[in-house]
């Protein structure tokens, strides 16, 4: 006997049909094409058995008013989660960070004030107090990080969330026909009256409500439907990734050579064009610090030749005689300069000996 192929094509609307809703607009999730939408509201549960006995009956007293005054069908939705702490991680990680700039400003600030000679001992003490009280800050962060860290690790710490779910359909409008935005708007008008309605009712015993939105119901619906995943990839991390999407594609590995290389030459011709501003920049600068440098020898040299070419005006014998003085001249200071150095070089040798 043959057996039966099954078809295991899956597509976008088999995806659909197994998650029963549609999409999820204006914070409503709307199912059935349209004619069943659901409102969200979650709760804030309170500590029943810290309470006195007074407290007790008061929440029980406002309970038994939320049940007597509801006059539709609803549905309580408790949804469990593992505690997702990446979020809390993230923010302790990024204020210990600024708090580690500011202590390594402080302390090399501290270390200048020592090295100046030009603060008292108070204020020196003063500072110190300050740096003290800034690095035990920073110690604290590090370990509420690793305290917070080693706690994220452990998955058996749960937390429950309380939902009330409120339905409509599309049948409860007057047989007036409504295109699908007006229905919707009404739909939406009966929802928000109806979850306003039953978070003031439930305020009488304490327990504090809002309505999810949008986001918070796509993020509902992902815990519900991927248990293990959302343990390890919350909602934000989910959707960067696309798992929204039935397939993706990578893009052609010669397009990113080419975009890998295009960056490459526009940063070496950068260096390049660099380099060359700064070399014809540096030659008029180094041609004055030569001169600079040499100007005793230039001017010395100038002068000689001034000399020689006016002989005539001058007379040979005083321009001979003038060369030669500045001949001497320019003897003596270098051995002026011989006399410096040496001097020098023996102080510093004495120094080292004592």
């Amino acid at each position: 006997m043959a057996k039966q192929s099954i078809d295991l094509t899956y597509n976008k609307q088999s995806m659909l049909d197994f998650m029963e809703f549609e999409k999820i607009e204006d914070n409503m999730i709307i199912q059935k094409k349209g004619k069943r939408f659901l409102m969200v509201v979650e709760c804030q549960g309170v500590n029943y058995d810290l309470m006195s006995s007074m407290e007790k009956v008061g929440v029980e007293e406002g309970f038994q008013q939320f049940l007597n005054t509801l006059r539709h069908p609803i549905q309580i939705y408790i949804q469990t989660r593992t505690i997702n702490l990446e979020g809390s991680l993230a923010t302790y990680r990024e204020k210990v960070r600024q708090i580690e700039e500011t202590f390594n400003k402080m302390q090399y600030q501290y270390q200048q004030m020592k090295s100046a000679n030009m603060y008292t001992p108070q204020d020196l003490e003063k500072y110190l107090f300050e740096l003290t009280k800034q690095r035990n800050l920073l110690e604290y962060g590090r370990d509420l990080i690793n305290n917070t860290e080693k706690m994220s690790l452990n998955k058996s710490v749960l937390n429950k969330k309380y939902y009330i779910i409120i339905p409509y359909f599309s049948e409860e409008i007057s047989e007036q026909k409504y295109d699908y935005e007006e229905v919707k708007s009404i739909a939406f008008s009966e929802l928000y009256t109806k979850a306003q309605s039953i978070i003031r009712t439930l305020s009488s015993s304490s327990v504090g409500g809002k309505i999810l939105s949008s986001k918070e119901l796509v993020e509902l619906l992902y815990v519900a439907y991927n248990r293990d995943e959302s343990e390890a990839f919350g909602i934000d991390r989910a959707l960067q990734s696309g798992y929204e999407d039935l397939y993706s594609t990578a893009p052609d590995v010669f397009e990113k050579k080419i975009k890998a290389l295009d960056e490459i030459i526009h940063e070496q011709a950068i260096e390049l064009a660099n380099k060359a501003i700064e070399k014809v920049k540096s030659s008029p600068e180094q041609i004055a610090a030569e001169k600079e440098k040499n100007i005793e020898t230039l001017v010395d040299k100038l002068a000689e030749m001034i000399l020689s070419e006016n002989k005539e005006y001058v007379g040979e014998d005083i321009a001979e005689k003038a060369i030669e003085e500045i001949k001497k001249s320019k003897e003596e200071g270098e051995q002026a300069n011989e006399e410096v150095k040496k001097t020098t070089t023996r102080g510093r040798k004495k120094k080292t000996v004592e």
